[in-house]
Order: C-alpha cells, then structure tokens, then sequence
C-alpha cells in the first residue's frame, strides 16, 4: 500500500470515529401505542421539503393492530385560513423497539424511520426524529407548548446530537377544531 493511499485510508477512518452523528440515535424505552394514538400537533421541527408551505401542521393517528398504523398528517397552505392540504399513509411497527422504532409509508415502495425520541410520561408531548438527524418533530396534544418544557426537549436533543438552530416554530394560530 502506497503512504497516500495509507494518508487517505487512515484520514477516512479517523474523521468517522470523531464525527459525532455516529453516536447511535436513542429512543425512549417504551411507547404504549395506545396511549400514543390519537391527535399531535407540530409544535418546531427541522424544515423539509414535503412541508413547504405548511402552518397549523397536524397528525393523527389510529392504531389498526399491534403492527400497523393509520397516519394522516393536516397542514393549511402557507396561512392559517390557506387552502388544507392531507396525506393519508401507514406505519408499521418495529418488531424490535417496544414501540419506539416505527416505519412511516406514505408513497409505496418508500418508508421512512420514524423514532420517537423522547416522551412525556403522561404523553402530552413527544419527539419524533430518525437516526441521521436530518429529520425532527416536536409534537404536543395541544397547540402550545409550555417554553420550560420546550427548552428543556432542546436541551435534551443538543445531548442526541441534533443541530437545534435548525428548528423552526410551527404556526399553530388557527382553527384547531377542523
């Protein structure tokens, strides 16, 4: 082996040891999906592509069997009173992860991570992100989110690992009852 090739080899290995996004993703203990079931609303999360545009953004979930889940994810174009935009899909369970590790479909053949990271015990919140930490939802049962407990989920996630400038505040100064 040639000393660049060597330089190169050992660089490579050196950078991926120090990156600190190859820290493993951790997930909550254990998620009772029943009691996760039912309406969240997205309270900050890491912009994506499939989102532009959306404010009042919410998901609602049913549990179909111990393995499948009915998503439908409710957003308003660009304004609270903007035209509503649906996307209805399915999730399914992680046989390893207690109920913490799901894979959310919304276009076949694609599915994407969804781990829920963090948990309110009574779950009024929680924090849904996928292991490369592009992705992030913070989520609440109600349109507000108390700002102690929301700089506190911050706080935790800078500990995951999450680049938390990223984060943008959701609009949720609409009609809830839609």
């Amino acid at each position: 082996m040639n000393i660049k090739a060597l330089i190169i080899m050992t660089c490579t290995i050196f950078s991926f040891a120090c990156n600190k996004n190859n820290i493993p993703l951790q997930t909550v203990p254990q998620v009772d999906l029943n009691k996760y079931m039912g309406k969240w609303y997205e309270i900050s999360t890491i912009p994506q592509r499939f989102q532009k545009g959306c404010v009042c953004t919410k998901a609602e979930y049913s549990l179909i069997n111990n393995e499948y889940v009915k998503v439908v994810n409710t957003c308003r174009n660009e304004t609270p009173d903007g035209e509503v935009k649906q996307i209805e899909g399915k999730a399914f369970v992680a046989k390893k992860g207690n109920g913490t590790k799901l894979k959310v479909q919304f276009f076949w053949p694609f599915k994407a991570k969804y781990w829920i990271i963090d948990l309110a015990d009574d779950y009024s919140w929680a924090v849904v992100g996928h292991p490369n930490r592009k992705y992030l939802w913070i989520l609440s049962r109600t349109t507000e989110m108390d700002n102690e407990i929301y700089q506190n989920i911050i706080k935790s996630l800078e500990e995951q690992n999450y680049d938390t400038s990223l984060l943008v505040r959701t609009n949720q100064n609409c009609n809830i009852s839609e």
